[in-house]
């Protein structure tokens, strides 16, 4: 989760070199664009499970998140096609606003309950971390975006990602899920020890330990 992200980020003393960027995947492209449905019976139906044990699985999810001080809602919310909203968030990239973006689209889909779905409910979260309202609804309407988002696709299926989080660093290392910060810390430590490795300086004079002299 990015909560965990941040926390890894946080701990790593390499941190101001760590880029983090937020590429596009969809779980189901295939969903009609532009139409919503409750999140929890088409889930149940997707899985084979009963309505109330998805209720459950949801609810331990939604504990989870608690954890990372997160309120998440997920048995009231919807589902939908996210094409427009990754575009959006490559819109955003442009004006250095990714981040801020991913995180209100966040905030509103898993906190409040709110459609991410389509262009009027997008517009005001854009605007919110300072984008312009007439230039959003341009880019959408003109999906110039739409083939960063098919490569940011098609890029995660190479690198192996079948689902959502999947954190990948320096295209070497992957993890998958909702891992804890301290795996993520770790890779983030191995990734950098690759990059730059440790030197050993041989001692001059064939001098080894004690017999230095200081």
């Amino acid at each position: 989760m990015k909560r965990r992200l941040e926390t890894a980020l946080e701990r790593f003393p390499h941190r101001d070199e760590v880029e983090v960027v937020w590429r596009s995947f969809q779980l189901d492209p295939s969903a009609p664009e532009g139409d919503t449905h409750p999140t929890l019976p088409a889930l149940a139906a997707k899985y084979g499970r009963s309505v109330d044990e998805m209720r459950s699985m949801m609810e331990q999810v939604e504990q989870v998140a608690a954890g990372e001080g997160l309120d998440y809602h997920l048995s009231d919310g919807v589902s939908g096609n996210t094409l427009l909203a990754h575009q959006l968030l490559h819109l955003a990239a442009e004006h250095g606003k990714r981040n801020e973006l991913k995180e209100r689209l966040l905030h509103a889909y898993f906190e409040e309950g709110r459609s991410v779905f389509d262009v009027d409910s997008l517009v005001p979260f854009a605007v919110e971390v300072g984008l312009d309202e007439t230039e959003v609804r341009a880019a959408l309407a003109d999906q110039r975006y739409l083939a960063a988002v098919r490569e940011d696709g098609a890029t995660a299926q190479a690198l192996g990602a079948t689902g959502v989080p999947f954190f990948v660093v320096d295209r070497k290392y992957g993890a998958a899920g909702a891992q804890p910060a301290e795996l993520l810390l770790n890779i983030l430590e191995r990734a950098w020890a690759d990059a730059y490795p440790l030197v050993t300086v041989p001692a001059a004079d064939g001098c080894v330990g004690d017999s230095c002299g200081g």
